[in-house]
């Protein structure tokens, strides 16, 4: 088991010492600097989430791939979890057209390493440092097939969206066959007044790359007023141009 992960583990068992407690603290604080560092020039990123267990010659892999290029033809970085299968195929198809792709990889026992496809990336041993680093930079979230990972992924993001706690970014979750039950169960949640009726609304469920691109120029390029920004570093961090490494 990964070192990370251990301490997660113990942290998560119930009380410890003081000064375990407040070693654990430090050690969380540094990981978010080190990950606030690595991607502080990212620029504004749409987080794509989905499965790690699909390979290239999969349909799921390729529509990924394809619907990656089309966003990062909008000028948006790629940004993924950093590892193998719907994450590597949203990194390949930012660089296909010569895009900007970025990862947030977990330190795991297995599964995860970081794919070949991205200009930059950062190691995070806390799954909730790197969900929150996953969402700080994003101006969009594509939710594709995937396990209980990616519906994690999902339901962080729709609940911050659904409180206010960030703005309303554009949540797309593509392949209706696949998701059609969990959108039936919202819908339940609906009938059971325990989300608002309007929340829904707050998903688009979509089978086409064109649909998404339109959603997210209207509720992310428009919405905000993006527009393209050289960033600037500050030397005295010792700061570099993002992608001029």
């Amino acid at each position: 088991m990964a070192k990370g992960t251990k301490a997660e583990i113990r942290f998560l068992d119930g009380p410890q010492s003081r000064w375990q407690e407040f070693k654990f603290v430090i050690k969380v604080a540094w990981e978010f600097i080190r990950g606030f560092r690595a991607l502080h020039f990212a620029g504004p990123c749409v987080t794509i989430f989905g499965s790690a267990r699909f390979h290239e010659e999969e349909p799921y892999y390729k529509l990924t791939r394809n619907l990656s290029s089309a966003i990062a033809k909008l000028g948006f970085t790629i940004m993924t979890g950093g590892g193998p299968g719907i994450m590597e195929a949203a990194n390949r198809g930012a660089k296909d057209v010569g895009g900007r792709s970025v990862g947030c990889n977990i330190i795991l026992p297995h599964e995860q390493f970081a794919n070949p496809y991205l200009d930059k990336w950062v190691n995070i041993r806390y799954f909730f440092v790197r969900k929150t680093l996953l969402i700080k930079y994003s101006y969009a979230f594509v939710v594709m097939p995937g396990g209980f990972g990616t519906l994690d992924e999902l339901f962080e993001s729709l609940t911050l969206v659904q409180t206010g706690v960030i703005e309303k970014f554009p949540i797309i979750i593509f392949c209706k066959d696949f998701h059609e039950k969990l959108m039936n169960y919202i819908e339940e949640l609906k009938k059971a007044g325990t989300i608002a009726p309007a929340d829904p609304d707050l998903v688009l469920l979509t089978d086409s790359i064109e649909e998404a691109i339109v959603h997210i120029k209207k509720y992310s390029i428009d919405q905000f007023g993006l527009k393209y920004a050289e960033p600037r570093p500050a030397k005295w961090l010792f700061e570099r141009r993002f992608f001029h490494l």
